[in-house]
């Protein structure tokens, strides 16, 4: 696990600094795996993401959601899930091998940090099984 993700709590002027990761970039270090991103110490969320740019998503405790992303002007990746909610957009970072997020309409929030990663599905309950 990337423990020092949740010692991880960098002011926006930090991320400034930092080079934004490309889609390439963002694209080549997650397919293939699951992230789980957290949120001053507390897990947010994990993310599996597949081929042709295809995920699939979970609020800690929630429902999976299968959508997609792409990407936009000035390194955005946004992102569009299948329950029909406005797309949401972010800036990827690597710091120190830590996976850092930070979303397009929360420029002084505090970051979504990777937690762990593995190459493995999501634990989906009900219908869903992960792929």
């Amino acid at each position: 696990m990337k423990w020092a993700a949740l010692a991880l709590f960098l002011p926006a002027a930090a991320l400034a600094e930092e080079r934004r990761l490309t889609a390439d970039e963002f694209e080549a270090r997650v397919t293939g795996r699951t992230i789980v991103y957290a949120q001053e110490g507390q897990i947010w969320g994990r993310e599996q993401y597949l081929s042709g740019r295809r995920v699939i998503w979970a609020f800690e405790g929630q429902e999976c959601k299968p959508g997609i992303w792409w990407d936009e002007a000035e390194d955005l990746v946004c992102f569009s899930y299948e329950e029909g909610a406005a797309p949401i957009c972010w800036w990827f970072y690597d710091r120190d091998g830590v996976l850092l997020a930070r979303a397009q309409g929360d420029p002084e929030g505090m970051p979504l940090a990777e937690l762990d990663s593995a190459q493995s599905g999501m634990p989906c309950p009900g219908p869903w099984l992960g792929s």
